[in-house]
């Protein structure tokens, strides 16, 4: 049976663009212009990802978000017009899946779609406790607190991070084993900064691999991917 999207957004020319443009791929579309409806649509079917709008007439889709991560392991992928990078980091670490600034291109939607049903297939569970909310994350070496933003090594030693590192390694953890280009980690750990390029992010990766990596020349953690990006290569586990 095609994957199940429920589409959740109170811009009824927008729920008409997804559901018609994904429709065309062989993908079912249900659509919701609330919280309210969009839980009376979960509980009548099967839903395999929801598109979650940040803004809605009922509740912030924040609270949406962290509420269905607290009891659900649907993908979700937010969609934002805010600008605020808080907004999308907050999103990841709520536990969304990816995200996407309006105006989008639907191709770029479709393509998002299709990796994150690809990675929830391949990893159904997810690392995600169910029915708890995630308070941080620990991989190879070391455990992050979301809430203090504390990065302590399983020897007991703190790190201190930057805004940006930190940023950057939420980005990481919430999309582990997914290549992430630059412009990806630009938009995440800088906003709409006009003065940051893309060699900027490679600096700033090579900070963060200096305080998590064994060997900052010969990276285990963060690998660069020819050509694409950076993909975070370890076993990530989401802490309750």
């Amino acid at each position: 049976m095609a994957p199940h999207i429920l589409v959740v957004d109170d811009d009824a020319d927008i729920r008409q663009l997804i559901a018609e443009y994904l429709g065309e791929f062989n993908l079912r579309v249900s659509v919701a212009r609330d919280g309210q409806s969009m839980q009376k649509a979960l509980n009548q079917n099967v839903v395999d990802l929801i598109l979650l709008d940040l803004k809605l007439p009922d509740d912030d889709g924040m609270n949406i978000a962290r509420e269905l991560r607290a009891k659900s392991s649907i993908p979700i992928i937010i969609l934002t017009s805010r600008k605020d990078d808080v907004d999308r980091i907050m999103g990841l670490e709520l536990g969304a899946d990816d995200y996407l600034t309006k105006p989008f291109n639907p191709r770029e939607l479709l393509a998002r779609v299709r990796t994150v049903l690809r990675r929830a297939q391949a990893h159904p569970a997810g690392a995600r406790p169910e029915g708890e909310a995630a308070r941080g994350y620990r991989f190879p070496g070391w455990e992050l607190d979301l809430r203090s933003r504390r990065l302590t090594s399983t020897a007991g030693d703190r790190v201190e991070l930057t805004h940006t590192e930190f940023a950057l390694l939420i980005a990481f953890l919430g999309s582990p084993q997914r290549i992430l280009s630059r412009e990806q980690l630009i938009e995440l750990s800088h906003g709409d900064d006009e003065e940051v390029f893309d060699r900027s992010i490679d600096v700033q990766i090579l900070r963060l691999r200096r305080k998590i990596e064994m060997d900052a020349s010969r990276p285990e953690l963060i690998k660069t991917e020819r050509g694409e990006g950076y993909i975070f290569n370890a076993v990530v586990e989401a802490v309750a």
